[in-house]
Formats: structure tokens, C-alpha cells, sequence
């Protein structure tokens, strides 16, 4: 079941969703990379996060409460070590990028647009607890139109730009438009939810517990986007666990989803996805 993403056509409509897959090893020992339709990487900054201490996980009656701190190794070590190994692992590799300034975001840009295998770049606009971990915070639809165009003036024709928004249904409609006008082919809709762990630090609520907003946002973006005539997908992302959960999500208007925390929890889910939308396979 190959679908056109951004002007991109994949093998499948499961991607796997940021920050979920780690570096792509963890996943690679449960089916090739090749299978889905899209890796996309963990948050990469221009320079090292260590991440946070404590616990960083904890688990509620229908979600996944997390506070990370977008831990990665750089984007020197970033493109020395994982992309080179993810395409040599058959990966169709969306690089998600996070920053502290248009500055930063144009910087990161610039030195991915020389880098071979890139298909696309996210930018991760929906990090719940932005100020805290000193990352642009882009609530304002305003925020997220700059970020997007920044980053697509330095990256070569034909490597799409996908904009990550935060599941605001409220200003969803706003901000898709913005984002289709920046030049974003588009849109991924659903991620975490401002929460917070037991012990009180700022987190994001993932899972079957956003599922339902989620939908809202698939839904009221698609609408906006065909209302204003922009040429614009919309990917789901949020409570993505089942194969009727995918199917909801391709039927409200995505044309492809990600699959994140599920993979905690059991990480063949992606793959068997996959497998279950395509009809070969008896979907």
C-alpha cells in the first residue's frame, strides 16, 4: 500500500514517529527498517543534549507520560554514525530537527541539505514543555510559519519540509494554514499533551489517551487545508496502537500515520501495521 507523502512516495503509510524507534537498532531487531514507510529520528540539535535524569517514563491507565529531554548525540555524531546507518539498514530516513532560534533552525538545515539520504526534515514544533528545555516554543501560529520557512530556504528542491504541531484544536486550523502557506508538504498532527510526572516536572502525555483529540485535529486541519485550496498532507500521530485505529485516522483525512509509544509496549506494532493496510496481506 504505497502512498504519496509530501510529494514522496513510500512504501507504506506507518511511519514510526519520532523519539519512539531510539537510533533504529532497538526496532531493526524485529523487522527491517525497510518495512515501514518512514524512520523518522529522534529530535536532533546542533549541539548534544544529555537528556534528563530520574525517571523519564511513567505509565497511566491509557498513555505514557514522558519528560525526556530530547537526549540525542548532536548532528556531527548524528550524520558521522546513525544516518549512515540507518540507510545502510534499507531506512526511508525523516530527520526530525528541534532548535533554540530560527538561527539554530536554519544552521541544522543548511548542514543536512549537503547530507546524502535525507528524504525529509520534521520540524518538531509540538514539544510540550518548549521553554523549560530552552527549545523554540511555537504556539503562536506566527512561531511555526517562520520555523518552516527558515528551515526549507536551506534544504534543496525536492526534500519536503513536514511541520510537527501541537494537538491545539483550537488553533489547529490557523496554524496548518500557516504552515501549508510557509511551504510545509506537511502537516503532522496528534503528539503529546502537556502533563506532568508524579513528581511534578513538566511532561507530555502520549498515547491511546490522546487518541480522541488527536482525531479532532486530523479532521479540522483537513478541512482548513481544503477550504483554503492548500496542497497539504496531514499525518496522524497519537494513539496510533491498531490496525482500526490507523484506518479511522487514513479515513478522517491523514494519508499516512505514525506510530510512537505504542512501540514501548510492543515493538513489532509498526511493522505489524504495515502489514495489516497492506491488501496483499489480507487487510
Amino acid at each position: 500500500m504505497s502512498v504519496r507523502v509530501a510529494g514522496l512516495t513510500l512504501a507504506s503509510p506507518v511511519l514510526v514517529a519520532s523519539g519512539c524507534g531510539g537510533t533504529g537498532r532497538e526496532l531493526s531487531a524485529y523487522a527491517p527498517l525497510s518495512t515501514y514507510g518512514a524512520f523518522t529520528t529522534r529530535s536532533i540539535s546542533r549541539d548534544a543534549r544529555p537528556g534528563a535524569g530520574g525517571p523519564t517514563l511513567a505509565e497511566t491507565p491509557a498513555g505514557l507520560v514522558h519528560a525526556t529531554g530530547l537526549p540525542n548525540p548532536g548532528l556531527d555524531v548524528f550524520l558521522a554514525t546513525e544516518l549512515p546507518w540507518l540507510l545502510t539498514e534499507g531506512a526511508r530516513v525523516v530527520v526530525s530537527i528541534v532548535a533554540r532560534d530560527l538561527g539554530e533552525y536554519a544552521e541544522v538545515a543548511r548542514r543536512l541539505a549537503t547530507a546524502p539520504g535525507v528524504s525529509a526534515v520534521e520540524v518538531n514544533l509540538a514539544v510540550p514543555d518548549a521553554a523549560e528545555l530552552g527549545v523554540l516554543d511555537a504556539r503562536e501560529p506566527f512561531h511555526v510559519g517562520a520555523a518552516v520557512s527558515t528551515v526549507l530556504r536551506e534544504l534543496p528542491r525536492g526534500v519536503p519540509v513536514l511541520a510537527k504541531l501541537r494537538p491545539d484544536p483550537v488553533r489547529v486550523a490557523e496554524s496548518v494554514k500557516v504552515a501549508a502557506d510557509a511551504g510545509a508538504g506537511a502537516v503532522v498532527l496528534g503528539g503529546a499533551l502537556p502533563a506532568s510526572l508524579p513528581d511534578g516536572r513538566p511532561a507530555g502525555l502520549s498515547g491511546p489517551a490522546v487518541s480522541p483529540l488527536a482525531l479532532r485535529c486530523v479532521t479540522d486541519a483537513r478541512a482548513a487545508l481544503d477550504a483554503a485550496g492548500a496542497e497539504c498532507d496531514v499525518i496522524a500521530c497519537g494513539g496510533i496502537g491498531t490496525a482500526e485505529d490507523a484506518r479511522t485516522a487514513l479515513r478522517l483525512g491523514a494519508v499516512a500515520v505514525q506510530v510512537g509509544s505504542a512501540l514501548f509496549h510492543d515493538p513489532t506494532t509498526a511493522a505489524r501495521l504495515a502489514a495489516a493496510l497492506d491488501p496483499d496481506e489480507g487487510a
